[in-house]
């Protein structure tokens, strides 16, 4: 089921990001991340089931029957690589908002999605060659490559720059920051926003005392 957000219907695999909404495509990367809220306490991929249906409500994963709650040893590697995936995007996205650059940790998802997806080659009417993934995709690691390539697209058309992370360390959401300034720093800021400041008021205080 749809949801609808400030008037604009979102696909119901990004009804949990409620705002500060990435356009379409980049949308995908965003809900993808935000997954994991790290304020909440909640993880939609925490449990396999809810994972898979998920991953296959986005496109990422081609749906299989399974048998609700019955192992899956395959895709548990699957998950593994999604959520680890998850961390190494996030710390791509922090980038944005002017984090460390990967480590060779960060980077290893990634290089392992490369060594495993299978793009494929398109060549469009105006005769321009592109590489594109299979969507729906036949394996996790060509639905992951999917989100690679539409970071790639993004920065290529000054988009990507504006997906931030919240600037609270406790939060870290992934947030689309449409100001003229491009400054945004919270997902929120009259939740995470203030949060911060009264947090760093409190601990410049305790000093000067």
């Amino acid at each position: 089921m749809a949801a609808t957000v400030n008037g604009m219907t979102l696909p119901s695999w990004a009804s949990h990001v409620e705002d500060k909404l990435a356009p379409m495509p980049l949308l995908l990367v965003q809900a993808f991340v935000d997954t994991l809220d790290e304020d909440l306490g909640t993880d939609i991929f925490a449990q396999p089931d809810q994972a898979r249906g998920w991953l296959a409500e986005a496109g990422l994963l081609v749906p299989e029957p399974q048998s609700p709650g019955r192992p899956d040893p395959g895709f548990a590697d699957d998950l593994r690589l999604a959520r680890e995936a998850r961390e190494s995007i996030r710390a791509l996205i922090g980038g944005n908002t002017g984090d460390e650059p990967l480590t060779v940790a960060e980077l290893a998802p990634l290089r392992q999605i490369l060594s495993q997806a299978q793009p494929r080659l398109d060549v469009a009417a105006d005769g321009q060659v592109r590489l594109r993934p299979t969507l729906p995709a036949p394996t996790l690691a060509d639905g992951l490559l999917a989100l690679l390539l539409i970071i790639r697209d993004a920065q290529a058309d000054g988009s990507w720059d504006r997906l931030k992370l919240c600037g609270n360390p406790d939060c870290r959401w992934a947030f689309y920051d449409r100001s003229h300034s491009r400054r945004g720093a919270w997902c929120d800021m009259a939740t995470c926003g203030n949060r911060l400041k009264n947090r760093n008021l409190r601990a410049r205080r305790a000093q000067a005392g």
